[in-house]
């Protein structure tokens, strides 16, 4: 019953087309009123524009502490790619349920709302808490604006389990994902003359050398014992763009590039270093000929990652939950890292392979979902 129950609640939600760039409110007003006529105490958080929300709900004793299910709501796009059915169709066959975010990570959600059902039963002696976010897709940005407004309400749960596909394996870290685009604005002129220009090409190619020296810097600073691979922080650079004639001095020009910092501390590393660099070696010399250039960094993305810690109590419990001897590293990112700085022992943990996530078919298997259920099953019988 429990599963037929997940099944349809997520034929449901792939019904929502809440791709990034579009709205997820129908789907938040829709799960709010499920975990309110269960009796949950509900928050939904919008963002700016008013178009994007997050839904936070807690069962159980109003006491700090208790368990966090955290998924995304949001979906990337089908666009450009070839489905075998409507993606925003849900279509079972051969004990697979297809349809964009079945594993990514509607799955999860439907899971989590469906057990609320039993939660809302038990005598709880913890609370069980729900936050369904926006935009992971683009940044984690739901998930960023709900941290303070967690903080101002005094709701801090020990523990934070974060269901993105990772066939129900216990995950205790991934790295970080930083990405930017950084602008330089020159000075235009003829080639033959490109002392009276400032060749804003000349100025992005040399930041580009400055990042590659910091890469090799990087792997210096690799953790002791660092389980991912590579172990160090990385850096990639993702485009350089300028200029439209052989014969000009470039005015304008363009990075992309990021980061995937092992720790923390590389974060604020790579940050300060390209920062300063731009202070103090590029811009003096680029305003030195004309006092209106300008370097500026535009930031697309900062999330954290979830730094493998040797006491996790989050990693402790649903290891026993799913009965795993250990836990596992992931390349790909998720919210956890920022429940993670707020105080919380985080884990990853959910239905689903992160190999269908974001492809044409996606899909996530019943068995997996079954997995699922159970998991959440004995989390119940924990918080009594």
């Amino acid at each position: 019953m429990t599963l037929q129950a997940t099944v349809d609640l997520l034929d449901r939600l792939i019904a929502y087309p809440t791709v990034s760039t579009d709205s997820n409110l129908e789907l938040i007003i829709d799960l709010s009123g499920r975990l309110q006529s269960l009796g949950a105490r509900t928050h939904i958080f919008g963002d700016e524009t008013g178009s994007k929300a997050t839904l936070f709900g807690s069962l159980g004793p109003d006491v700090p502490g208790g368990v966090l299910l955290s998924g995304h709501s949001d979906v990337v796009p089908v666009t450009d790619q070839d489905w075998s059915s409507d993606p925003f169709q849900m279509r079972q066959a051969d004990g697979l349920l297809y349809g964009r975010g079945t594993c990514d990570m509607k799955g999860f959600i439907a899971a989590t709302v469906v057990m609320a059902e039993h939660y809302a039963t038990l005598p709880l002696k913890r609370p069980v808490h729900f936050a369904f976010t926006y935009d992971e897709e683009t940044g984690c940005l739901g998930a960023q604006a709900l941290i303070p407004e967690l903080n101002r309400l005094g709701i801090k749960p020990d523990i934070a389990i974060i269901g993105e596909p990772t066939e129900m394996r216990v995950i205790e870290g991934h790295k970080g994902c930083c990405e930017y685009t950084t602008r330089f604005e020159g000075l235009e002129g003829h080639g033959s003359s490109p002392d009276l220009g400032v060749n804003a090409a000349e100025y992005a190619v040399r930041y580009v050398t400055r990042l590659m020296a910091l890469r090799e810097d990087l792997r210096a600073r690799v953790p002791e014992g660092s389980r991912f691979d590579p172990p160090y922080t990385t850096i990639n650079i993702g485009g350089i763009r300028g200029g439209h004639a052989h014969n000009v001095i470039v005015g304008k020009a363009e990075v992309d590039w990021e980061f995937r910092p092992v720790q923390t501390r590389d974060l604020r590393f790579v940050k300060e270093t390209m920062e300063a660099f731009i202070e103090q070696d590029l811009l003096p010399q680029m305003r030195a000929v004309y006092p209106q250039a300008d370097i500026s960094t535009e930031t697309l993305g900062e999330v954290v990652g979830l730094e493998p810690m040797s006491e996790n109590a989050a990693r402790d419990l649903v290891a026993g939950l799913v009965g795993a001897n250990g836990a596992d590293v992931v390349p790909f990112g998720t919210e956890a890292g920022l429940f993670q700085q707020m105080g919380m022992d985080v884990v990853v943990c959910g239905p689903g392979s992160i190999a269908q996530a974001h492809k044409p078919d996606e899909f996530v298997s019943i068995d997996q979902l079954e997995s699922c259920l159970g998991m959440l099953e004995r989390l119940g019988q924990k918080l009594v």
